[in-house]
């Protein structure tokens, strides 16, 4: 990585909190850039008080994420490096779209409107929220035997039950729900111009053990955009839980490295 500096935002996903990416932010940190890593709305990263009371989190639409972040950069003295994990890559593709930022990084991205994918892990990692109607505008914590088959199917469950208790926050369902509601038409809050010409260039980076998002998923979502610069790159044996995953900092390095060099 080199020292060139500027400002990265990193955009967390469903069930974590901002300091899931602690690691990439000190990485980066440490290579001479300024790093934000700013919590959505009613997010925090005390997980035990998000546990006690997530209820400022029911109804969180991706609209109302989007809006957050984008004041967030809007306010930043320059355009941001922006990137984002799962729901947070969603995020990164929405506020591009925006005209945001000068380069994006979405990480095993939940897949924006109008790309149908639906492949059978993500029916059974979805099933928590997704098979269960009334969550729609509340909250959900994953059990230990959902979060290790969604997030850390690489690791023993030993491993992963000690990630979940250690960073695991409950979700709110809304968002997902506007996934799949949206995956036939391209309409809603992740509405994207895929023939934008003016976008700044985007890099998908998928997870080849993923089962939230698999990388089937990352490349549809890619081949939908029709003008820009627009890249794919998988990892092998990676899982969703990507961030965090021994070995993670190859990913980083990758993510900016690409970012730098666009």
């Amino acid at each position: 990585m080199s020292d060139a500096g500027g400002t990265i935002v990193l955009i967390h996903g469903l069930w974590m909190p901002p300091k899931s990416w602690d690691g990439w932010k000190a990485r980066y940190e440490a290579a001479g850039y300024t790093v934000i890593a700013p919590g959505w709305p009613g997010v925090t990263d005390d997980v035990a008080a998000m546990r006690r009371d997530p209820s400022a989190l029911n109804g969180l639409r991706i609209s109302t994420v989007a809006d957050h972040h984008a004041r967030i950069i809007e306010a930043l003295d320059e355009p941001p490096i922006i990137m984002g994990h799962s729901m947070g890559g969603l995020l990164t593709q929405v506020l591009l779209d925006r005209g945001l930022g000068r380069a994006g990084v979405a990480v095993d991205s939940a897949q924006t409107a109008g790309v149908p994918a639906l492949a059978w892990s993500i029916v059974k990692a979805g099933m928590p929220v997704l098979g269960k109607p009334w969550t729609a505008n509340r909250t959900v914590l994953l059990k230990p035997k959902e979060f290790h088959y969604a997030w850390a199917n690489e690791m023993t469950r030993e491993e992963s039950d000690r990630v979940s208790e250690e960073i695991q926050i409950p979700a709110p369902g809304k968002p997902l729900w506007q996934v799949a509601t949206h995956m036939l038409m391209n309409s809603g809050d992740s509405k994207i111009d895929y023939a934008k010409t003016d976008r700044a260039p985007l890099l998908f980076l998928a997870g080849g053990a993923d089962h939230i998002v698999p990388a089937s998923v990352n490349r549809r979502n890619a081949k939908r955009y029709r003008s820009g610069v627009v890249d794919v790159r998988e990892f092998p044996g990676r899982t969703h839980y990507i961030v965090g995953q021994d070995g993670w900092e190859e990913v980083a390095d990758y993510a900016l490295a690409w970012a730098e060099s666009h």
